[in-house]
């Protein structure tokens, strides 16, 4: 899925203008419903590789419908381990990402958002929260839809910022709650969100009955260098997957 060089834009102007003033672009449909089956194939194929340690990062949490029961709730850094999301990483996507910087851009991090039937949201944070500046300045992520987004089952709630990217919360901090012109933003299979690490966004929990998986895919300007792998060095070090951790220790998240 990934396309050449020669392939025409992604974006028009009109997007571009709308990611400018808003800091968000939703794209509808920038995948057909073949190119989903085939993204949605290798979602199924990944999430069901067992834990191993030094590779693909899957992360649990405490389902909301069925106490007790663990479920998966995101997983990180697999594109290594997979061809096919590897190109996809590196075509339409990118692309688009390059049309918005108005320059190269290079993988920051991969993130698969399960969702799950008993996921928890998200509370509202800035990307850049997580301490993401000392890797570069800027930051887009690409959101592609998996499953249904809605209201019901969480959906991206986004806040756009005036044009002003600076960071209006504490490090390592969720946003206060203090009356943000939230957006819910339902999307589906095959639509894209594109927002950088300034804009405010959360979303709520999944007690519907089915899925509602979301790719992340994150950029940064290839001229601030490719970071992906001091990131990931990074935050096995602070924050590892369930099966790197030491057993009795306390973690918290850091990047």
């Amino acid at each position: 899925m990934q396309e050449t060089i020669a392939a025409p834009p992604v974006l028009n102007e009109s997007h571009i203008a709308a990611f400018v003033r808003d800091g968000y672009l939703v794209v509808p449909g920038m995948f057909s419903r073949e190119e989903m089956s085939t993204i949605e194939a290798w979602t199924d194929e990944v999430s069901s590789r067992p834990e191993t340690p030094g590779k693909w990062m899957k992360y649990f949490e405490q389902s909301k419908l069925t106490p007790g029961e663990r479920i998966l709730c995101r997983m990180e850094d697999f594109a290594p381990f997979h061809a096919g999301f590897n190109g996809l990483f590196k075509g339409r996507l990118r692309r688009a990402v390059d049309e918005l910087f108005g320059e190269r851009s290079v993988l920051f991090k991969d993130k698969i958002n399960f969702k799950l039937s008993g996921g928890d949201g998200f509370k509202a944070h800035q990307d850049v929260q997580a301490g993401w500046d000392v890797y570069a300045k800027l930051f887009i992520t690409a959101l592609v839809t998996i499953d249904e987004c809605t209201p019901e089952n969480g959906c991206l709630q986004m806040a756009c910022y005036q044009h002003e990217r600076k960071m209006i919360g504490e490090m390592w901090k969720p946003l206060e709650e203090d009356g943000l012109p939230y957006k819910l933003l339902p999307t589906g299979p095959g639509d894209v969100v594109l927002f950088d690490s300034f804009v405010p966004h959360r979303s709520g929990p999944n007690l519907t009955s089915r899925s509602r998986r979301v790719l992340y895919v994150t950029y940064n300007r290839a001229s601030e260098g490719d970071k992906l792998r001091t990131y990931y060095n990074d935050k096995r070090r602070s924050f590892p997957p369930d099966c790197e951790r030491e057993p009795g220790k306390q973690y918290a998240f850091r990047v």
